[in-house]
């Protein structure tokens, strides 16, 4: 999976949320779309990503919503 791809995805879900005055709002229901519409191997890439540090291009409730909500987005070992 192309990790920028993957990012630039994620962030287009996180506008969206983005318009939400409740900040905690927004950062689970960009964990729960992830969780839900995004396949165990993209959620394995895009946590790759925020491993790696590659945060720089990811939009503050991305990344807020894979740090806060991992252990349930986060796919079994295959």
């Amino acid at each position: 999976m192309d990790g920028k791809k993957l990012v630039r995805m994620a962030n287009e879900i996180a506008a969206f949320f983005a318009v939400d005055p409740a900040r905690s709002t927004a950062i689970e229901g960009v964990a729960t779309h992830l969780q839900r519409f995004w396949e165990p191997r993209m959620r394995r890439a895009i946590f790759a990503e925020l491993d790696a540090g590659a945060t720089a291009g990811m939009h503050e409730l991305v990344v807020a919503a894979l740090q806060t909500h991992r252990q349930k987005l986060e796919p079994a070992a295959s």
